[in-house]
C-alpha cells in the first residue's frame, strides 16, 4: 500500500521539479532576448543620434541647391558646397534601376509561383535567383564593369543603373513569389471555372490581391540600393557636378559620402556627414512605409 501511494508522490514531485526548471529557463532565454534587443536598440539609437547631430550642422537649402566645391577650409567667405549632384544622381539611377528591375523580378517571381512550382527549371530558377540575392554587390559591379564600362570606354550613368537593376530583381522576384503563394487556390479555382484564362487570372485577380506585399518588396529593394556603394564605383564612378546625360559619369550620394569623407578637410567630412544624414533617414522612411504596407496585407 506504502509504495502505491510512494510512486504517484514521486512523479508529482519530478513533474514539479521540471516544471521549474523550464519556467527557470524560459526566464532566462527571455531576460537574454530583451537584453539583445537592447543591445540592438542601443546601438541604433546611437547611430541615428550621432547622424543627426554631426549632420544637423550643414543640413540647409544650400545642400540641395548647390553642387560639389572645393575645399573652403580656412576661408570664411567662400561659398559652402552642397550636395545637389549626389542627391539627383542617387534618385536618376535609383528610379531608372527600379523601372528596369521591378518588370522583369515580377515576371519571373510570377512564372515561379503560378507555372513552376514543382517543375526543375523552376528550382533552377529559384536557386539563381537566391544565389543572386546574397552575391556580394562589389561583384555584380565587377561583372557591369567588363560588360559595359570597357565597352563603352568609360564610367556612365547606364553602367550604374544595370548594376543597381540587378540588384533589384532578386528581391522582387523572391517578395513576388511569397505573396502569389499566399493566395488561396480556391480563389484560382473559383475564376478559372468562370471561364477566365489563367493569364487573365493572373494581372486581373492575383496580381491585385497580392499588390501591397509585391510594392513593399519593391521599397525594400529601393532601400538597399539607395545606399550601394561598391557596384557604383565602378560603373558610374562618381561625378562633382550635376549632370543629366546618362551615358556620362554620374554622382550618388554613397560616392560622394565616401568620397568626402576620405579627403581629410574637416569641411568636407561635414558635409558627408549630412549625405550620410539624409541616406540613413531615407532608407528608414522607406523601410517603415514597407513595413506598414505589409502589415496592412497581413
Amino acid at each position: 500500500m506504502s509504495t502505491t501511494i510512494a510512486t504517484p508522490t514521486r512523479d508529482l514531485l519530478k513533474s514539479s521539479a521540471l516544471g521549474r526548471r523550464r519556467k527557470l529557463a524560459d526566464t532566462v532565454v527571455r531576460w537574454l532576448c530583451l537584453l539583445a534587443t537592447a543591445i540592438g536598440l542601443f546601438f541604433l539609437a546611437t547611430i541615428l543620434l550621432t547622424l543627426m547631430i554631426r549632420g544637423l550642422a550643414t543640413f540647409d537649402l544650400t545642400t540641395f541647391t548647390q553642387d560639389f566645391q572645393p575645399t573652403t577650409y580656412g576661408d570664411a567667405d567662400a561659398p559652402r558646397g552642397g550636395l545637389r549632384h549626389a542627391i539627383l544622381g542617387t534618385l536618376v539611377q535609383t528610379v531608372l534601376a527600379t523601372a528596369i528591375g521591378t518588370p522583369i523580378g515580377l515576371l519571373v517571381g510570377t512564372y515561379l509561383a503560378e507555372y513552376a512550382r514543382a517543375s526543375k527549371l523552376g528550382d533552377m530558377v529559384r536557386f539563381v535567383s537566391d544565389v543572386l540575392l546574397s552575391a556580394p554587390s562589389i561583384l555584380i559591379g565587377l561583372f557591369i564593369y567588363q560588360l559595359v564600362v570597357l565597352p563603352m570606354g568609360g564610367f556612365s550613368a547606364i553602367a550604374g543603373t544595370l548594376a543597381l537593376a540587378i540588384i533589384v530583381i532578386p528581391v522582387v522576384v523572391r517578395t513576388t513569389e511569397d505573396m502569389l503563394q499566399l493566395i488561396p487556390n480556391t480563389l484560382r479555382e473559383s475564376v478559372v471555372a468562370l471561364g477566365s484564362p489563367k493569364w487573365k487570372m493572373i494581372t486581373l485577380v492575383c496580381w491585385r490581391a497580392a499588390l501591397s506585399g509585391i510594392v513593399t518588396g519593391v521599397l525594400l529593394a529601393v532601400a538597399r540600393i539607395a545606399g550601394e556603394t561598391a557596384p557604383l564605383l565602378l560603373t558610374s564612378f562618381g561625378n562633382g557636378i550635376t549632370t543629366w546625360s546618362l551615358t556620362d559619369a554620374m554622382g550618388s550620394l554613397p560616392i560622394a559620402i565616401y568620397q568626402q569623407a576620405n579627403s581629410g578637410f574637416p569641411d568636407l567630412i561635414q558635409i558627408a556627414w549630412t549625405g550620410a544624414m539624409i541616406v540613413t533617414l531615407g532608407v528608414l522612411a522607406i523601410n517603415i512605409l514597407a513595413r506598414v504596407l505589409l502589415r496592412k496585407r497581413n
